[in-house]
């Protein structure tokens, strides 16, 4: 009975989609595509660039050619890192980048059954049944009230239903209202969020996947995983919806 409520739910919330966006993909408005796809069509689907071996086995950077064993990039082996790995489920590149921003910055809703199944799809295998949490990487209170949501607690809750991990979104906070990383270089960025983030709930080793949207220099996360270890959790592994260079 749950489940054809559930399912009703979800049709008339289509329908409902669909008296505002037309069944037209959104990003190039020319194939068809439905709310169920995200709004977003076969050929710009195409566009999207999954990442598989070869990676970095630390920050999941993709390397071109043949690389038969896990290996650790050079970045890496300079930085210290609070986090065990880091996995990003595409490349990132111009359509990723586009359905992203409009997501988060327009809140281009209708593109998050895409995103979740992105991410779902390559982050839920690759889980298995190691890890005990899911944590969202936290936005500052001024700015979630301006962007009016979070687009990691929506993408953690996603993923947290595709694998059965809970979500815990209060295990840390941001404390520093931060300058956009989007202009700063690798090192700017990572003193930009060093003290950022701080723990706000006691954890007992939970194993934690932190989850965001874009994964760039691996800064924000890894100045997030600090405040979960200090918050006491134990291994902590990244998954993004995308991984830049």
């Amino acid at each position: 009975m749950f489940e054809a409520i559930k399912g009703g739910a979800r049709a008339f919330a289509e329908i409902g989609l669909g008296l505002f966006y037309p069944n037209v993909c959104q990003l190039c408005r020319e194939e068809r595509a439905t709310a169920k796809q995200g709004y977003l069509g076969i050929e710009c689907r195409k566009k999207i660039q999954r990442i598989e071996p070869p990676f970095c086995s630390r920050c999941g950077l993709p390397v071109e050619g043949a690389v038969t064993t896990n290996f650790v990039c050079a970045s890496c082996r300079e930085t210290e890192f609070h986090f065990v790995s880091a996995r990003g489920a595409a490349r990132v590149n111009t359509a990723i980048l586009e359905v992203i921003h409009r997501y988060k910055y327009q809140r281009a809703l209708y593109f998050e059954p895409f995103l979740a199944e992105l991410l779902t799809g390559q982050a839920g295998p690759a889980l298995g049944t190691e890890w005990d949490l899911i944590v969202p990487v936290p936005l500052h209170p001024v700015k979630k009230r301006e962007r009016e949501f979070n687009q990691a607690e929506r993408l953690a809750e996603c993923l947290s239903r595709a694998t059965g991990i809970p979500v815990n979104h209060h295990a840390a906070r941001r404390v520093i209202q931060t300058e956009s990383q989007t202009r700063l270089d690798r090192a700017h960025r990572a003193a930009n969020v060093r003290n950022a983030f701080a723990p706000t709930a006691k954890l007992n080793g939970e194993r934690v996947v932190l989850v965001d949207d874009i994964l760039t220099t691996c800064s924000t996360t890894n100045a997030c995983a600090k405040a979960l270890r200090m918050a006491g959790a134990g291994p902590v592994c990244v998954w993004t919806v995308a991984r830049g260079a």
